[in-house]
């Protein structure tokens, strides 16, 4: 648990690792909920003004606000007024930030979808640990990076520590889609509208009128528009037609199966 007495990890560093990416992500992320938001956010852009300055700020400055201000328009992408991890990638200079990299490769949910879909080969909505290494070395090689063993291993072990948090070996997809660019995760499209597995079933039933476990693209269309038009929120036909693309990148030659449809609306896939 971060010392709230203790120095700020690494901030003053010219260049950070992953690892010590981690470190100040847990450190200022004190609640663990995933975002740096109120009084952690203030904390957070104190501590990088002083370290940067080399010298104190006030945070009951005026100018302390309208710099906090400025900043946040800079680097809070989707106006939340928080930050997300994959924010604050863009913020701190990483070292061959692996952050930035995976997202070279990724440069949309549908390619993370895809890539996901070949490791997670049971559907569960989880990669075990034993293949997150493969997983990333997947990622890396398309990025065209080069990096040894010992480097893929510090990645592993990074992504392991932002997010196997009960140490269980399994990494959501949920989680991993974090890494995405605000305007590419479109699972965060779906919080307000997440599922328990009874009325995942019962909207599932209505759209596979045939009863052969899988929904077509036309089908699942109606269903998301069914979907938002429930929970009264309001999506335009582009967004659709790229949430649309993304889920499909799960599905097998066109063929959307329950259980693959289950990890993007359920609050918690079925295991």
């Amino acid at each position: 648990m971060a010392n709230k007495a203790q120095q700020p990890p690494h901030l003053h560093l010219a260049e950070v690792t992953a690892s010590q990416f981690i470190d100040i992500w847990k450190h200022f992320d004190a609640d663990g909920n995933g975002y740096i938001e109120g009084k952690e956010l203030e904390n957070f852009f104190r501590e990088l003004e002083t370290a940067r300055r080399g010298s104190g700020v006030d945070p009951t400055n005026p100018i302390f606000r309208e710099k906090m201000k400025e900043f946040m328009q800079k680097f809070d992408k989707n106006k939340d007024g928080r930050i997300e991890m994959s924010e604050l990638a863009q913020i701190l200079p990483t070292e061959e930030n692996f952050l930035l990299c995976f997202r070279q490769f990724v440069s949309s949910s549908a390619e993370f979808m895809a890539a996901w879909r070949r490791y997670d080969t049971d559907r569960s909505g989880y990669i075990e640990a034993n293949e997150l290494k493969g997983f990333l070395s997947d990622l890396l090689e398309k990025a065209n990076r080069h990096y040894d063993d010992q480097k893929l291993q510090e990645y592993t072990q990074t992504i392991l520590r932002m997010f196997d948090l009960n140490g269980d070996g399994k990494l959501g997809l949920s989680e991993m889609a974090r890494l995405l660019p605000v305007q590419e995760n479109f699972l965060l499209s779906f919080q307000g509208v997440k599922l328990n597995t009874e009325q995942f079933n019962a909207i599932f039933t209505f759209y596979d009128k045939d009863g052969n476990g899988y929904i077509d693209e036309q089908e699942l269309d109606a269903l998301l528009r069914d979907l938002y038009q429930k929970n009264k929120k309001d999506v335009d036909a582009k967004s659709l037609a790229g949430y649309k693309q993304s889920i499909m990148s799960l599905s097998d030659g066109g063929k959307l199966y329950r259980g693959e449809l289950e990890i993007v609306l359920c609050k918690e896939p079925t295991v």
